[in-house]
């Protein structure tokens, strides 16, 4: 079965623009817990580190994440679809 590259890629990168602004909100509501599930997922401490927002901030992350996801979902879709023309 063929995909569509471009079409994945622009689910992608609408899925990641929904967690990128999920993920906000709940820093924005719940900065202490979110600091501390950040720290739990990088195995590290940030003592003395706070959560610092702006528009643009928001933006450029939205915007870069993104992006990052369209290229990745469009890479994986080409590479398999090139893998299942060779399978055959």
């Amino acid at each position: 079965m063929k995909l569509d590259a471009s079409k994945f890629g622009l689910a992608a990168g609408a899925a990641f623009a929904v967690v990128w602004s999920i993920c906000t909100l709940l820093v924005l509501f719940w900065p202490s817990s979110m600091m501390a599930l950040t720290e739990s997922m990088v195995h590290g401490k940030f003592s003395g580190f706070e959560w610092n927002f702006s528009f643009s901030g928001f933006v450029t992350g939205l915007f870069g994440w993104s992006l990052g996801a369209m290229i990745t979902g469009w890479l994986i879709v080409t590479l398999y679809n090139k893998q299942m023309k060779t399978a055959k």
